[in-house]
């Protein structure tokens, strides 16, 4: 386990989140000092889990396109969606991570869209920029955990690298919890480059038969 900095608490402040389609809940925002990275990333409080019972959390990354604007090229907004009704259910904490387009930021971002538009899957995309497929790295994930007191967790992801690289900076990750399928015509090469280039735990036959547009 890396030896890393430890990361402390800056401020707590209850925010109701209200959703398109009517869901809401009240949700607890916390900030941070010490943060290894230096973004802004921010942690989602919600619900309280039972006694005896690890927290589920889920590393949400940043995605202004899906996460605001309703893009129906991925499947992050469904996801931040489901993962807040989900962990307020059970109790535990979402982590919103300034990691856009995987780490590469957002107008790289685009840029690897234009390039998905000529027939590059989002892997090839990136690495046509001279980009790697995955940048993010989740040290500031392990900090913000730990100065929340969790230290064993259920994790709420399709991604096998996120759990691995929590496990590598000394989080127990006693279980994997996969997302809903949120599949569009427009997302489905996306989600199947996923499956194909780094192992994503969705189910590859419901992602046949449907074409790109």
């Amino acid at each position: 386990m890396p030896d890393t900095p430890a990361a402390t608490q800056r401020a707590r402040v209850r925010v109701p989140l209200r959703f398109h389609d009517g869901y809401s809940v009240d949700a607890e925002l916390v900030t941070f000092h010490g943060l290894v990275d230096g973004q802004e990333h921010v942690a989602v409080v919600l619900g309280e889990p039972a006694p005896g019972s690890v927290p589920l959390v889920r590393l949400h990354s940043e995605c202004l396109t899906g996460d605001a604007f309703g893009s129906a090229r991925c499947d992050c907004g469904p996801q931040l969606r489901e993962a807040v009704e989900r962990i307020a259910a059970t109790g535990g904490v979402l982590l919103y991570l300034r990691q856009e387009g995987r780490g590469i930021g957002l107008y790289n971002k685009l840029d690897a869209y234009a390039l998905q538009d000529q027939g590059l899957d989002t892997y090839e995309a990136n690495a046509a920029l001279g980009l790697p497929e995955d940048d993010r790295d989740y040290t500031s994930a392990a900090q913000m955990l730990r100065a929340l007191g969790i230290t064993s967790l259920d994790l709420l992801s399709n991604n096998p690298d996120k759990a691995e690289q929590l496990r590598d900076l000394g989080i127990d990750v006693q279980h994997r919890v996969p997302t809903g399928v949120f599949t569009t015509p427009h997302n489905v090469r996306y989600l199947r480059a996923k499956v194909l280039q780094t192992q994503h735990t969705l189910p590859l036959a419901s992602l046949t038969g449907l074409s790109a547009v």
